[in-house]
């Protein structure tokens, strides 16, 4: 049985940042949590919140997750990267991920064609630049060629060496991954990975893609705990629910949601279909309310603190390291703490 971590899940912003981020990150550090991460989507960036939070703490891991390939070119992300590292005296876990077509084509507006051909070829750059063992050169490369000698080339591109020398040439990689064949990439190719739903009582769904990941292979699964009464799990549960109606109904588009083929892969087909047509035709509320109680509460720790306890057992029997939640107190992050690291 595995000792899980805690990590803590700031997201990305709204209309603007979180007035307590800076308390809640030096009070989750103080309680043991191990890691911190924050998000992007098409507004506040991954990286500039870390370094602010990095600035007023001292031990706590600082993470990306994710921070979209799309928004910037792999030798961009490996200096923001390699930035923060020596900043932060080597506390980044730097967390990528594709996105969807729907922000890579909409928002950065870059073709969204072959995701895993193309993370391959951005780690490895990365690589490349923190290992700063020759000049970084990828000039076959269909995605990211350096020295670039295509269209509108002047052909002077040389391949260079980060100035900088990386504080580690082993600054972990974590992919954010759903798609089994992006999820065996994961394994093949990074030091972490970081699921969106995963379910403890369902293990053979990834259980082929990650059983040959090296050792020390780090897997942070976001989990939202809610406690409450019993007799109230079906209230506690609607954040959950909320949430999923969003993502399977509306975070892509009806031909192609990721997060609504993975429903269907853990078992819900139908009602992942379901909660997207309703979604999709404006019927939010009653999407809401078709997500089944059982995914819902597999995926979360919802209940009194005995059920979560309970419960908790079935997360320490996966391969999963570390639960990453989501808290607006201190007092939720002892509470949380109280409950997982004990």
């Amino acid at each position: 049985m595995s000792e899980l971590k805690l990590g803590i899940q700031m997201g990305y912003w709204g209309a603007g940042p979180n007035p307590n981020m800076i308390s809640l990150a030096q009070e989750a550090e103080r309680l043991g949590y191990d890691a911190i991460f924050t998000a992007e989507a098409w507004g506040s960036d991954v990286f500039m919140p870390l370094a602010w939070i990095g600035a007023h703490t001292e031990r706590i891991r600082l993470g990306t997750a994710v921070a979209q390939l799309s928004a910037r070119t792999p030798t961009a992300t490996a200096m923001a990267a390699l930035t923060l590292d020596h900043l932060s005296k080597g506390r980044v876990i730097l967390g990528l991920g594709v996105s969807g077509p729907q922000v890579v084509e909409g928002w950065y507006g870059q073709p969204f064609a072959k995701p895993l051909s193309r993370t391959r070829e951005y780690v490895d750059i990365i690589r490349q630049v923190l290992s700063r063992e020759q000049p970084v050169s990828n000039p076959d490369g269909k995605h990211y060629p350096l020295p670039y000698n295509g269209e509108g080339s002047w052909g002077l591109g040389k391949s260079l060496k980060p100035i900088t020398h990386p504080l580690r040439a082993d600054l972990p990689i974590f992919l954010g991954a759903e798609g089994p064949k992006n999820v065996a990439l994961a394994a093949e190719i990074a030091d972490g990975w970081l699921p969106l739903y995963y379910s403890p009582y369902r293990q053979e769904v990834y259980a082929d893609q990650i059983k040959d990941a090296k050792p020390g292979f780090e897997i942070y699964q976001g989990v939202t705990i809610n406690i409450c009464d019993d007799e109230d799990i079906e209230e506690g549960l609607l954040p959950v629910k909320m949430g999923l109606a969003l993502y399977i109904g509306g975070m892509g588009a009806k031909s192609r949601n990721f997060h609504t083929e993975l429903m269907g892969r853990m078992g819900f087909e139908a009602e992942a279909r379901k909660i997207q047509d309703l979604f999709l035709a404006g019927k939010k509320d009653e999407a809401v309310r078709a997500v089944p109680t059982a995914f819902a509460d597999e995926i979360s720790l919802v209940g009194s603190v005995a059920r979560i306890r309970d419960r908790l057992q079935a997360w320490r029997e996966t391969p999963v390291t570390s639960l990453l939640i989501n808290a607006r107190s201190g007092s939720q992050l002892q509470q949380y703490a109280d409950l997982v690291l004990g």
